[in-house]
């Protein structure tokens, strides 16, 4: 039986959630069962109290605010222990259309897809303005290139993952999850696919950030953490290449005078390229240390990844069990009963 849960993660929510919840499918053409998984991610508003008395089957909550990224994998974690094959990611606000997750799913039934976005049509959508359409477009041009994948809409937050890739994505940052888990995904060579997804205008601002500069430099730093956490080497490496380059100008520059014997008064000069040199050969060797840093993580998520298999299993096992056992014993009642 393949089961989905859709998480929602929320931050006083109270108000737009009922609306959220009463949307959302309850039947998924080839999913056995639907399952709703609430994260509260430390409102004052009683968002859990709403989640509870609609019905919600699974409620997360922390007791201060820790973040998105923190209320994802939450959620995640949640779900992965509450036996999800496939889960499903959307705003509380009801900002995407909830009868697209059929469509967001599909991918994945069919084996297709890892990770699937719901691309918002971001050059096209009237709710976007021209501002966030073009930074939108920017972002998802530089997560292509670090990903090394296809994505339209790189930090939608729409998207559906199996479990598989679930157990296999670790978010780091602390910020947004998107970015993150996108680069990891594409440096991890899981599938990712997009499909076209429809979305609502928003019914108040962002909740993620106050504003615009703050929001790029944020997922900037969290872009330039994810590349060079999986490719370190070419990170720092390329760096300093870059440095013993420019280095070079200089002392190339004292030595044309030099050799037409003005070297004297341009001591400054070979001073500040060797000096470039020094700096770019030991960024080159923090990036072969970091490289080294980075085998060893992925030695660490191998086996996280092994442990996670371990408890799906133990698990499973225990499940059987129970239920052997509860059949047993209705057995015995059952016999005592006849005699």
């Amino acid at each position: 039986m393949t089961k989905l849960i859709i998480q929602i993660p929320c931050l006083n929510e109270a108000e737009s959630l009922p609306a959220t919840i009463a949307a959302l499918p309850r039947r998924v053409p080839g999913i056995d069962i639907v399952e709703l998984l609430v994260v509260d991610d430390g409102s004052t508003d009683g968002t859990a109290q709403v989640a509870r008395q609609w019905g919600v089957h699974h409620i997360v909550s922390h007791r201060c605010n820790r973040g998105l990224a923190a209320a994802f994998r939450s959620g995640v974690d949640r779900a992965l222990a509450e036996g999800a094959d496939i889960i499903v990611n959307t705003d509380g606000d009801g900002q995407y259309e909830a009868s697209d997750i059929a469509a967001l799913v599909q991918p994945i039934l069919e084996a297709r897809a890892d990770i699937v976005i719901g691309d918002r049509g971001v050059g096209e959508n009237a709710h976007f303005s021209s501002g966030k359409r073009l930074m939108q477009r920017i972002g998802s041009l530089v997560v292509q290139s670090l990903a090394g994948t296809q994505v339209a809409d790189a930090v939608s937050g729409f998207r559906a993952f199996s479990r598989d890739a679930a157990q296999r994505i670790n978010i780091t940052t602390e910020f947004s999850y998107t970015t993150d888990m996108l680069i990891q995904a594409g440096r991890k060579k899981m599938a990712i696919a997009s499909v076209p997804v429809r979305t609502h205008a928003a019914v108040r601002p962002s909740r993620l950030f106050r504003s615009i500069p703050r929001f790029v430099t944020q997922t900037g730093i969290t872009m330039t953490r994810a590349f060079t956490a999986y490719k370190p080497l070419r990170a720092f490496v390329g760096t300093g290449s870059l440095i013993a380059t420019i280095g070079l100008i200089p002392i190339l520059r004292f030595m044309w005078f030099w050799s037409q014997g003005d070297g004297e008064g341009h001591v400054q000069s070979l001073v500040i390229g060797g000096a470039l040199l020094v700096l770019g050969t030991l960024v080159a060797i923090l990036g072969m240390v970091a490289d080294l840093v980075a085998a060893n993580r992925k030695l660490i998520e191998e086996n996280l990844a092994r442990t996670r298999a371990l408890e799906d299993r133990l698990r499973a096992m225990q499940q059987t069990l129970a239920g052997t056992t509860q059949t047993s014993s209705t057995g015995k009642v059952r016999r005592k009963d006849a005699a």
